[in-house]
């Protein structure tokens, strides 16, 4: 309800379009509308300090400033993926933060990014979007040191992040090897928890389990950055599995075999995509890339929305030597990534992604 509207509250969802990673422009749209712009070339050549750019679809860039210090800045925002205004501001936040450890990155502070219907939401609905934002970043040990704010027709929260990484230890997707064993560290399913909630479908138990998830802070991106075992680094957001996989091939010029079998998915999951519930953006998703994408004879509908699947505030996705794949999976394991384990590993090969059962 608005501030002097004493009606129906109105849920969070109902005013968004869209929700969540689930929002992001399709891939195949983005590569069009980026075409012929300078994104599509690229800056490095013209800047010899900007250590990562667009170039590799990385999750954020990364400027030199001396041999051992380089800022990390990336930004992230998006529509409300559930209806309670605090957690929604927690997920935001933490999802903004991954691209930090995505990149190997301590983050240093962040800057808010908040459209809101004015008209529509009481203000006290705004400062709990706010507050759950700045519990995270408490959380990270960094502060919302500023922002941007503006009257919008939806809601939309985010957080422009800051770090700091030594530019000898960035993680980026393109320095993959062959022979590298993958790991990612949270299960799938959080866009079809979304599908589920949006149509009054999805269990308590399974709600929170979508809460835990998404709040998790991918704190062991910054030990991951300093192990010379670890290769290349991500994490799995909007474009699902498949889509980050896709991304981590190309940049590192070689094929990502997954094994099905092997790919943690979240609690009820399989459940909820069996009875249909899925998002539309999975689909755009596969659109987009399905063609770099060779999946197994007999894989189901409800197995390729799982891979496809839009995560929000998703996992790290790891390469790394074999000889360190126990301890990338102690680091997971001693700051409560139980669902963190192997899903498959890199080949020689032409670019794609290979999914055996």
């Amino acid at each position: 309800m608005s501030e002097s509207d004493p009606g129906t509250p109105l849920r969070l969802t109902q005013l968004s379009s869209g929700g969540g990673c689930g929002c992001k422009i399709a891939p195949a749209v983005l590569e069009q509308i980026l075409a012929d712009t300078p994104f599509a070339k690229g800056l490095a050549g013209d800047f010899p300090d900007l250590l990562v750019g667009i170039e590799t679809s990385d999750d954020a860039a990364v400027w030199r400033l001396n041999e051992s210090q380089a800022i990390v800045a990336t930004t992230d925002f998006f529509m409300p993926i559930v209806d309670d205004p605090y957690e929604f501001g927690r997920i935001a936040a933490t999802n903004a933060i991954s691209d930090i450890y995505a990149m190997g990155g301590r983050p240093l502070f962040a800057l808010a990014l908040v459209g809101m219907p004015i008209d529509r939401l009481p203000h006290d609905t705004i400062r709990r979007i706010l507050s759950g934002g700045e519990a995270v970043a408490s959380k990270a040990g960094i502060p919302i040191a500023g922002g941007h704010s503006i009257d919008s027709g939806e809601p939309i929260y985010g957080l422009v992040a800051i770090g700091i990484v030594d530019p000898r230890r960035i993680k980026t997707n393109r320095a993959g090897r062959p022979g590298d064993v993958l790991i990612l560290g949270k299960g799938l399913g959080v866009g079809i928890y979304s599908a589920a909630m949006k149509q009054g479908r999805l269990p308590q138990a399974d709600y929170e389990a979508m809460i835990a998830s998404t709040t998790r802070l991918n704190t062991p991106g910054v030990a991951l950055g300093g192990l010379d075992g670890v290769h290349a680094m991500t994490d799995v957001t909007g474009f699902g599995l498949l889509g980050h996989a896709l991304e981590l091939a190309r940049g590192s010029r070689l094929t990502a075999r997954i094994t099905y079998s092997q790919v943690p998915v979240l609690p009820g999951v399989r459940e909820l995509a069996l009875a249909g519930l899925v998002t539309g953006a999975g689909a755009r998703n596969w659109a987009g890339y399905g063609s770099g994408v060779e999946l197994f004879d007999g894989c189901s509908a409800w197995q390729k929305a799982v891979l496809t699947d839009p995560q929000t505030s998703g996992g790290l996705l790891v390469t790394c030597a074999p000889d360190s794949e126990a301890q990338v999976l102690a680091l997971f394991r001693a700051e409560g990534f139980e669902h963190a384990c192997r899903v498959g590993w890199l080949d020689d090969g032409p670019a794609r992604v290979v999914v055996t059962p």
